[in-house]
């Protein structure tokens, strides 16, 4: 039999990218989306799936054990971005990003691991990100969010080991995807002490992300993680530069790393 793959947040961008190369490879897929019926001409079953709900992320993984009658791979994919000076972006959404971004995936695999203990096999990979290995400016909340996640990989390998269950993180850089235009940005306020700086970067970022690689890259990664007996726990997967800022910051005096991120922003 086919392994079963469910990829959170299936109907764009690097999940899309995802869940078409391995359904391609002969993988049964099965993609998330809050609203499926947006997506009629969707490559991969589609089934709905809101990480911010604990309902619907429970009817979803029962809808594929249903269907199925396995789950072999989770990939927490669904994420949202946010930009803005820490001071003014408001509460509420700072909350909501981490319940994107960090409450969902947990939630996710809370849910799935009954599931993978009773089959006693199962990969969750979560999707993090290169900005979550650094605070960086304007990008605080959503740094924050990415670096929990990887921490809480982590942690929770350790506690699933005995299960053989594996769990590893994929920290991709730039790619050329939609999440821009689902991001959060805070607006550019006229008369903030922020104003000329964040308006500025945010640009720089936007123009990152239009320009960045194929998220192609990130289903090869994904493909090579899933066929690997013994994952490692951390990969990160993007230009050579934004994978070596993780190396730098390893190496380098910590004001010394500060200066060259603040240069690199132009602040």
């Amino acid at each position: 039999m086919s392994k079963v793959v469910l990829i959170t947040g299936g109907s764009s961008g690097i999940g899309k990218s995802i869940g078409e190369f391995l359904s391609q490879k002969g993988f049964t897929v099965y993609g998330t989306s809050r609203s499926p019926e947006r997506y009629p001409d969707s490559k991969i079953k589609l089934v709905a799936l809101d990480v911010a709900n604990t309902s619907s992320i429970d009817a979803a993984i029962k809808t594929v054990i249903e269907s199925s009658g396995k789950i072999d791979v989770v990939i927490n994919n669904a994420g949202a971005g946010i930009t803005g000076p820490i001071e003014e972006v408001p509460n509420d959404e700072i909350k909501r990003n981490f319940e994107t971004n960090l409450f969902g995936p947990i939630n996710v695999i809370k849910a799935v691991l009954p599931q993978m203990r009773k089959q006693n096999y199962g990969l969750i990979i979560n999707v993090t990100s290169i900005a979550g290995y650094m605070g960086l400016p304007y990008r605080g909340i959503y740094s924050a969010s990415k670096g929990a996640l990887e921490l809480i990989t982590e942690a929770f390998r350790m506690e699933i080991k005995a299960f053989n269950i594996n769990m590893t993180n994929v920290a991709p850089g730039d790619f050329a995807t939609n999440i821009a235009a689902g991001r959060y940005h805070a607006p550019v306020v006229a008369g903030s002490p922020y104003e000329k700086q964040y308006g500025a970067v945010l640009k720089s970022i936007d123009d990152h992300v239009d320009s960045g690689d194929d998220p192609i890259m990130v289903s090869h990664m994904i493909y090579k993680i899933i066929n690997t007996p013994n994952p490692k726990i951390h990969y990160k997967v993007g230009a050579f530069m934004q994978k070596f800022s993780i190396v730098l910051k390893r190496i380098l005096p910590d004001k010394i790393y500060e200066k060259l991120l603040m240069n690199h922003y132009k602040l």
